[in-house]
This record gives C-alpha cells, sequence and structure tokens, in this order.
C-alpha cells in the first residue's frame, strides 16, 4: 500500500497544477504563454519538473494584505456574532410590522365579509318580502 503513496502524490500534484493553471487568468501568468505552460505541465509532470515549475515561476502569488494579515486571518477576526431570533431587536421590529399588515388584512376581509353578509340578507328579505310570480 504505501509503495503506491508516491506515485498518488505526483499524480495529484500534476493534476493540481494542471487545472490551476487552466483557472489561471492569462493577466497573471508569467514568463511565458497559458498554453505552454499547460503544455510543460502535462509533458513533464510525471517527472514533478512541470507541475513544480509552475507552482515557482509560472503565477503570479497575490501579496499580503495590509497590515500583514492574509485575507482569512482577517475574516477569523472579524466574524459576526450570532444573535437569537429572540434577541435581535430588528428581526422582533418585522415581526411587529408584519403583524400591523397582517391585522389590517384581516380587519379588510371581515369588513368584506360583513358586507357580503348584508347583501345576502337584504337580497334574502326582498325575495320574501316581493311579490310571487304566478306562470
Amino acid at each position: 500500500m504505501l509503495r503506491y503513496l508516491p506515485v498518488l502524490l505526483v499524480l495529484a500534484l500534476w493534476i493540481y497544477a494542471f487545472i490551476d493553471c487552466l483557472n489561471t487568468p492569462e493577466s497573471q501568468v508569467r514568463g511565458l504563454p497559458k498554453v505552454v505552460w499547460v503544455l510543460i505541465i502535462l509533458l513533464f509532470g510525471e517527472v514533478l519538473v512541470g507541475p513544480v515549475a509552475w507552482l515557482v515561476a509560472g503565477k503570479q502569488r497575490r501579496p499580503v494584505t495590509e497590515g500583514g494579515s492574509t485575507p482569512s486571518a482577517w475574516h477569523r477576526n472579524h466574524r459576526t456574532k450570532f444573535v437569537a431570533p429572540d434577541d435581535n431587536p430588528e428581526f422582533l421590529r418585522s415581526l411587529q410590522h408584519e403583524n400591523k399588515k397582517d391585522e389590517a388584512l384581516l380587519k379588510d376581509w371581515e369588513a368584506d365579509l360583513r358586507r357580503r353578509e348584508e347583501e345576502l340578507r337584504r337580497k334574502n328579505r326582498g325575495t320574501a318580502d316581493g311579490p310571487e310570480e304566478t306562470p
């Protein structure tokens, strides 16, 4: 099992360098055109010359951001704190606002229902009190 480990590591580095080269924008490729780097990686991948050359000399690396921290360190230091919904004043305000809208809608529906019931009562009274038609 361990005798296959070096072969798998070489293959993994080869695949990583190939995909990294394909995904790198042309503006970040140094030294040679991107197509030449792909050919170097493919042709010299078995002996690790191509992938290592790409990783060392082929791609521009991003400089460290101001303050000496990497972007991931910045994100670790500036995490947002989780606040439970019942402790979040913005969430509670939004619930109150939605409740007011729902109450207004419910009042409109009730008023419409009362109006329709009254129209139905008047219609029923009009047919009961009115003259009956004789054929």
